[in-house]
């Protein structure tokens, strides 16, 4: 009998949609800047890569059956590095509004993913590491219709289901498990990864390590941050994406869209995303680009910075803010404090609370302080990240400490912290060097340098550093016998 269950292979073997040799890999690196800022980060390719497109089965929010994608990349070579056992990087990638997403498509340049793409296959792939990488339910050829976004519990049941089916695959396509498995992923993808590390751990599954990246872990305390006044760069797009997913997972996020959104926004808002024209969403006013909140909302932005998030055309209701900041103010999260504290931080029960509103009830729900590591871990990202606030990592590494784990078996990189001397210095020095570098050739004045950076700091600017900092984690992990 054929098997249809989770994590089971749809088409075996996977595809294959490209295969480079180091040096066409090496070649096609130095053809663009992307390539060449790559290049210097993680270094020549050493191996070549094969690249090969998975589809498996998975499960939605609802437990519903759904199908899903992966990209399956394979070292070869005659390097040392690229052939024999090889570990595994079972990658998760950022946010995007682009239902197309495919990782297995990196090479070709119209497609969404081709950057994502060609810096996992620099980072990891051709530096010897097979990577399993999924597109999540909802993207490619998933037939899920919406995707079940910072769910932690289905997102990281479909980061292993997406590991299992492509193991079933390796013997087929010359991939050769060393049976060490690292779980990385940026943004999103770090919460994502987190998130499969948990899962992995709670069903005795193998983790050697894993290095969640700017996550957004603390997402209780993101979303109530977004309430009192200090929202993410990004914070149109997240939180409709957040309310069709919890939606969907516990039913109770509204009754109507109305409950959330202005009017000329919330007809068809909870299947507007991902979208097959994603960069349509603002030109075509389906979404507002910054206005997040009424111009003259209550509570306003912390801070005169923060005011872009505030205007006409806005998205959120100040109805709907009134009931989430009341809900905070009588139902505050112990580790969600604002401004936060050292005892915010080091909490041991940061979500010992009870929300009234659907949203905060599902933030609290998936927010991932609530699980301990027994693996190492890394967590990396910037402490002046517009995007995902890094007090999400600070809170989260100062829980788990606050539990026990290990000052040697988690390492926390800020790489705005140029005072610290260790490992990763050196991506501390190359990212304030990526910064410099942004603003002097960012013609106009002072402040038009700086909204430039910030603008980069988060999507361009500091993703390599991390995965740099992370993949050098890995091997420390692997040299020390992890």
């Amino acid at each position: 009998m054929a098997d249809t269950g989770r994590g089971s292979v749809v088409t075996n073997p996977p595809e294959q949609t490209a295969k480079l040799s180091a040096d066409q890999f090496n070649a096609s690196l130095q053809a663009t800047a992307q390539g060449k800022t790559l290049l210097q980060i993680a270094g020549a390719p050493k191996c070549g890569v094969e690249v090969r497109a998975l589809e498996y089965r998975t499960i939605g929010a609802k437990n519903e059956a759904t199908n899903a994608t992966a990209a399956i990349m394979v070292p070869s070579g005659s390097d040392v590095a690229c052939s024999g056992q090889r570990p595994v990087v079972l990658y998760a990638h950022g946010t995007t509004a682009a239902r197309s997403y495919n990782l297995a498509k990196w090479t070709d340049s119209a497609q969404a993913a081709a950057g994502e793409g060609l810096m996992i296959a620099a980072m990891f792939a051709a530096q010897g590491y097979i990577v399993v990488a999924p597109n999540y339910a909802g993207y490619d050829k998933s037939t899920l219709p919406y995707h079940p976004y910072l769910d932690g519990d289905q997102q990281g049941k479909d980061m292993v289901d997406a590991l299992t089916a492509a193991r079933k695959t390796f013997s087929g396509i010359g991939a050769n498990d060393a049976g060490s498995l690292f779980i990385t992923g940026y943004s999103q993808g770090g919460y994502v990864a987190m998130a499969a590390h948990r899962e992995m751990q709670a069903t005795g599954k193998t983790v050697t390590a894993s290095a969640p990246l700017s996550a957004p872990s603390a997402i209780s305390l993101l979303t109530d941050y977004t309430y009192q006044g200090w929202p993410a760069l990004g914070a149109t797009l997240f939180v409709p994406l957040l309310s069709t997913s919890w939606q969907q997972q516990f039913g109770n996020v509204y009754n109507a869209t109305t409950d959330i959104y202005e009017t000329q926004y919330a007809s068809g808002i909870d299947t507007l995303l991902p979208s097959l024209t994603p960069d349509t969403l603002f030109t075509s006013g389906k979404l507002p680009q910054l206005a997040l909140f009424p111009a003259n909302a209550t509570p306003g932005p912390i801070n005169a910075q923060l005011a872009i998030f505030y205007g006409d055309n806005n998205l959120i209701r100040q109805s709907f803010l009134t009931q989430a900041a009341g809900d905070i103010q009588s139902n505050p999260c112990p580790g969600n404090a604002l401004p936060p504290t050292a005892a915010s931080l080091g909490s041991a029960t940061p979500l010992n609370c009870t929300p009234s509103t659907g949203f905060r009830k599902a933030a609290v729900a998936n927010d991932l302080r609530n699980w301990v590591p027994a693996r190492p871990m890394l967590m990396c990202g910037g402490a002046n990240d517009p995007t995902v606030n890094f007090v999400s990592t600070r809170a989260t590494a100062g829980y788990f400490r606050a539990k026990g784990v290990q000052a040697a078996a988690l390492t926390v990189v800020d790489l705005e912290d140029s005072a610290a001397i260790d490992a990763y210095s050196a991506a501390r020095a190359g990212f304030a060097q990526a910064k410099s570098l942004l603003a002097q050739n960012t013609p106009g004045s002072a402040t038009d340098k700086a909204q430039a950076v910030t603008l980069a700091y988060h999507g361009t600017l500091a993703p390599p550093f991390c995965l740099a900092s992370a993949r050098g984690f890995f091997q420390g992990v692997l040299a020390a016998g992890g």
